[in-house]
């Protein structure tokens, strides 16, 4: 049996080391999907996921998929495609239309819901959640979308209707972890893609003790941030995109140096969450 969350009172969430084992990190029910209900998930590394007709569920599974900036992988055939195609990336221009085609393109269920996608929208119109977009030729053919708490971006849904698009949206978010100080993606749930370009699984601990350094108490709704926000003392050395569009192209030659500088730094990085 999991806890009932009444959605009257406000919101609170049993310890996650009691999620069931089976299905994997299904912690509770009931709740709502207003931003204060939302916002306590996600500092807790909590998030819901449930199909249309059924009442809330939130999970925090174990292991944790998740992607370290440091360690994203752009690959050559994918860097190739970047430079050879004029796709261009932009950062909170379609919101609308990048949930609404998540929620259309999902082959595992439905669970985007009307209700999601509502919450979702009002999260970005104060300012917490946020869309990368791929254009071609003017149409939107991939993207992302997600919730940002500090230095962390809690990832919900990509889609592509051409090939390697939400590829080149996860390599724009990852520039801008880099130029916003974003320490790490969440990914939720283990896929083959994510471990393609370079995502990890780490315990639920690790995951948790990294939220609690890296979201502050009381989390404001932030986004671009100013050169203080940025990691490294070479950061100002970087080249910086600073939220504009940027063809892939541009994405590639920005994006280049940062991976290299931090791997430089942090060759063992992915040994510290074993």
């Amino acid at each position: 049996m999991i806890p009932w969350l009444d959605p009257t009172a406000p919101p609170h969430f049993p310890t996650t080391a009691s999620a069931l084992t089976e299905p994997n990190g299904l912690l509770a029910a009931g709740g709502a999907l207003t931003p204060a209900w939302l916002v306590t998930a996600y500092r807790h590394g909590i998030f819901p996921w449930y199909q249309g007709g059924e009442p809330i569920l939130w999970w925090s599974p174990t292991p944790r998929m998740v992607l370290l900036p440091e360690a994203f992988r752009l690959h050559r055939s994918l860097k190739k495609r970047m430079k050879q195609v004029p796709f261009v990336t932009r950062v909170d221009t379609a919101f609308d239309a990048v949930i609404a085609a998540c929620a259309t393109t999902r082959r595992e269920g439905t669970w985007i819901t009307p209700e999601m996608i509502d919450a979702y929208t009002t999260l970005h119109r104060l300012g917490f959640a946020h869309s990368i977009e791929v254009w071609h030729d003017d149409h939107l053919v991939g993207g992302l979308y997600g919730v940002c708490l500090d230095r962390i971006f809690f990832g919900e849904s990509m889609f592509h209707f051409e090939p390697d698009a939400s590829k080149m949206a996860l390599a724009r978010l990852v520039l801008e972890a880099f130029e916003r100080g974003i320490v790490l993606i969440d990914c939720q749930m283990s896929t083959a893609h994510l471990r393609f370009m370079g995502g990890m699984a780490i315990p639920r601990d690790a995951f948790e003790t990294v939220l609690a350094r890296a979201i502050t108490a009381a989390p404001a709704p932030q986004w671009w941030g100013d050169a203080a926000h940025r990691s490294g003392d070479a950061a100002c050395e970087m080249p910086s995109r600073g939220g504009a569009p940027c063809t892939t192209r541009e994405l590639v030659t920005c994006l280049t140096p940062w991976l290299a500088a931090a791997r430089a730094r942090a060759p063992a990085l992915r040994e510290a969450f074993a």
